[in-house]
C-alpha cells in the first residue's frame, strides 16, 4: 500500500473515532482538528458515510451511526 493510502485510511479511522469520542460534530470542526482542507474532510467523511459509519442529522453535521466497528491489529 503507498504511503498517501496509508495515510488517508489512517485518517479516515481517525475522523470516525473524533466523530464517535465528541458525538454530534460540524465539518468545520473536522478542518480544525485535522489541520486538512474542507474537501479533504468531506472526502473523508464520503468513505465514512458511503460504508453507513455516520449520517448527518443537519447539513454540516456528522454524528456516527449503531453499526458496530470491529477493529483489526
Amino acid at each position: 500500500m503507498s504511503n498517501s493510502t496509508d495515510r488517508m485510511l489512517r485518517r479516515v479511522k481517525d475522523v470516525y473515532f473524533f466523530i464517535l469520542d465528541n458525538g454530534v460534530v460540524t465539518t468545520d470542526r473536522i478542518v480544525e482538528e485535522f489541520g486538512v482542507t474542507a474537501r479533504t474532510v468531506q472526502r473523508d467523511l464520503n468513505v465514512l458515510e458511503y460504508n453507513e459509519l455516520i449520517k448527518s442529522p443537519t447539513r454540516g453535521q456528522w454524528t456516527t451511526t449503531e453499526i458496530e466497528v470491529e477493529l483489526s491489529s
